[in-house]
């Protein structure tokens, strides 16, 4: 079983390349004037800053890293 440091530290690099993933896509939205795009990539922005934020919680409730 996988413990919450890992578990953490795979949320973080998943939501960060979700994050930056979703910064490029809304910035072509607004490159290309692309409102649904835009949209779509600020959203999956917002997705992976949640995910890498929850990461970071599961490795501070590790009692093992501490």
């Amino acid at each position: 079983m996988e413990d919450l440091n890992s578990k953490g530290i795979k949320n973080e690099v998943k939501g960060a390349a979700k994050e930056m993933k979703g910064k490029v896509r809304g910035d072509v939205g607004d490159a290309t004037d692309n409102t649904s795009e835009h949209l779509k990539g600020r959203a999956e922005q917002l997705e992976g800053k949640v995910q890498k934020n929850f990461g970071k919680g599961e490795k501070n409730a590790d009692p093992d890293n501490h």
